[in-house]
């Protein structure tokens, strides 16, 4: 539950650099919203789940984890991304821009040449330009990532005034075609001529453009900006000049005029709330979504699993760590969890069954899953099959007089040390799947315990590695490049460093398949370069089904279950024709998030 971020109409001068107060006075009297707020509830669409503290900037700049709502993702309501993309069927959908076509060369786009800010300049390639390049120019920029798969950005004017712009793939450093279409579909583009003006202005200081709260007028391109923001909620009004009315909906209008969200304390909160219609839709999670049914609450599917699967929650292990480093201890690892009780108990059924490997039998990536494979060469839970592993590889549990397991040795007799599972405190469903994990490794005999810890410790633990087991959800979103993006975020070595000192790994965090060890595997390096670079479905079937194989044998992480990529609940009490299984106009995601925003243009006042 991360914030995200949050502008009004930028103002370019002197006087934005100063900005630091809220915009105006919070005319919302009741945080649930209602028509006592000063908010006409007909024409308000209450949103939740992705502000949970007070927001601190809305600058699109700034660091995601700093911004808030919405800003910060990939949400179009503000600053818009060049195309979308439907996880539902996979194709790319217009926005600022339309995707012409797509080879190992470059990605093509063409602007849409109606596409303007909100002061009335037009959306050009040099705005595009801008954001993407910043990365080159200033090492702290959100989008420096994108250096090592473009080359360059080439612009042509083709007749009619529409400028192309041809993303080149940088084929001597990541040669990746594939992440540049995850970027197009990610990147929000900013208007050049503000930003060029407060660097100038800041003397070419990123980090002094970043710290401005960018709260007031800020210059945008989507249908929303901010009208007020307080430690209670922020609201945002509709602009009914936005370009994309005329251009991508017949000039109809967003139907909600404001879109507020209540800033909560926590889920139940927000539970209560979309019960009794105070919010229209949340992705916070809800335990036994069913019982809510009656108090007109629901979901994608009318039944379980309730929601569409993309997510994958999973323990990494620290293959650096004695007993992790041995393949067959965590295997047996994979075979002592019960996933069964993880998805009813700990996820309230919201899931299909988990499969071994790191490629889901659902969605767009069900294609390339083999159910032959996973029988073969996959773990299931089996208890009994988890001891007998550990017994084969010399591993022995020593029990107490009453029972219960004291500790475990290896092969030579060596006592092992107590084994910490780290999970962010207060992460209700992690730590539940958690305890069901600890619960299912102890019982096999592997001294294993639950270690909650702050979430300001969790994060700087991830990528240090500074870990036994940890929980993590790699490749939290489903863009264009799944399932690759996964597997690269598990078994990648392309960057690795051991643990310690100031080294740091933002994918592979587990330091699984060390190139300076003697058992390194380099199929896997060699097979996660060549998938972006496929271009035919065979092939691409085959590269990923040897990579998954590798995954299951050598169990470098653990999959608990399939969770969705969001948590899509809404309420019909106050609007309806929200999309559905039986209604798949949208993708099952708040009308906040790319594919999904058309919803705006579809909800019909419930009364």
């Amino acid at each position: 539950m991360k914030c995200v971020s949050i502008l009004k109409r930028l103002v370019v001068g002197a006087a934005l650099l100063s900005l630091v107060a809220c915009p105006g006075k919070d005319k919302s009297g009741d945080a649930a919203g209602g028509s006592e707020s000063g908010f006409a509830r007909n024409k308000t669409l209450y949103l939740a789940g992705s502000q949970w503290g007070d927001p601190n900037t809305f600058n699109p700049l700034a660091e995601s984890w700093q911004a808030a709502w919405p800003v910060n993702d990939k949400f179009n309501l503000m600053y818009e991304t060049l195309i979308s993309y439907n996880s539902l069927d996979g194709q790319f959908e217009s926005l600022l821009g339309t995707l012409v076509s797509r080879d190992n060369d470059k990605i093509v786009v063409d602007l849409n040449p109606k596409a303007k800010w909100s002061d009335g300049q037009p959306v050009t390639s040099t705005d595009v330009k801008f954001v993407f390049e910043l990365g080159r120019r200033f090492s702290g920029a959100a989008t420096a990532f994108t250096i090592d798969f473009i080359s360059e950005i080439k612009v042509e004017t083709l007749e009619g005034g529409v400028e192309r712009l041809s993303f080149m793939v940088d084929k001597t450093k990541r040669n990746n075609p594939l992440v540049i279409l995850d970027h197009l579909q990610a990147v929000r583009i900013v208007p050049a001529h503000v930003f060029e003006k407060l660097l100038a202005d800041n003397g070419n200081d990123l980090g002094a453009v970043q710290k401005l709260k960018i709260d007031k007028d800020p210059v945008i391109s989507g249908p929303y900006n901010i009208e007020h923001y307080s430690n209670e909620r922020i609201v945002l009004k509709r602009r009914d000049d936005y370009w994309g009315n005329e251009a991508l909906y017949g000039g109809k209008l967003p139907v909600p005029e404001y879109i507020i969200h209540p800033i909560y304390k926590n889920n139940d909160h927000f539970a209560i709330a979309l019960q009794q219609g105070k919010i229209d839709a949340s992705q916070t999670f809800m335990p036994r979504i069913w019982l809510k049914k009656k108090d007109g609450v629901s979901t994608w599917y009318d039944e379980a699993p309730y929601f569409v699967p993309g997510a994958m929650p999973m323990l990494l292990v620290n293959t650096t760590k004695a007993p992790l480093n041995d393949p067959q201890y965590r295997r047996a690892m994979a075979a002592a969890i019960s996933y069964a009780d993880i998805k009813e108990l700990a996820v309230s059924g919201y899931a299909p069954d988990v499969q071994p490997g790191l490629i889901m039998n659902k969605g767009l990536e069900a294609k390339y899953f083999n159910a032959d494979d996973a029988k073969e060469f996959g773990v299931t839970y089996n208890p009994e099959s988890a001891k007998k592993i550990l017994a084969d590889a010399g591993y022995k549990s020593v029990f107490k007089a009453d029972g219960s397991l004291d500790y475990m040795t290896d092969k030579a007799g060596n006592k092992l040390p107590t084994l910490s599972i780290t999970v962010p405190a207060g992460w209700s469903d992690w730590e539940a799947m958690v305890k069901i994990a600890e619960k299912g490794l102890r019982a096999a005999g592997m001294d294993v315990r639950e270690g909650p810890v702050d979430a300001g410790l969790y994060w700087p633990a991830l990528p240090s590695g500074n870990f036994d087991l940890i929980m993590h959800k790699p490749a939290a979103s489903v863009t264009p490049s799944l399932p690759w993006n996964r597997f690269e975020s598990v078994m990648s070595s392309r960057n690795w460093v051991p643990v310690g000192g100031d080294n740091k790994m933002n994918e592979n965090q587990g330091r699984y398949n060390s190139p300076k060890d003697a058992t390194y595997n380099p199929k896997v390096d060699e097979l996660l370069k060549k998938i972006p670079t496929l271009e035919k479905e065979e092939d691409l079937t085959v590269a990923y089904r040897e990579l998954n194989k590798i995954f299951m044998k050598d169990q470098p992480a653990i999959p608990l279950c399939y969770l969705p990529e969001q948590f899509y609940e809404f309420s019909d009490k106050v609007w309806k024709n929200w999309p559905t299984n039986a209604n798949p106009y949208a993708p099952p995601l708040l009308p906040m998030v790319g594919a999904s925003t058309k919803i705006l243009w579809n909800l019909q006042p419930a009364k």
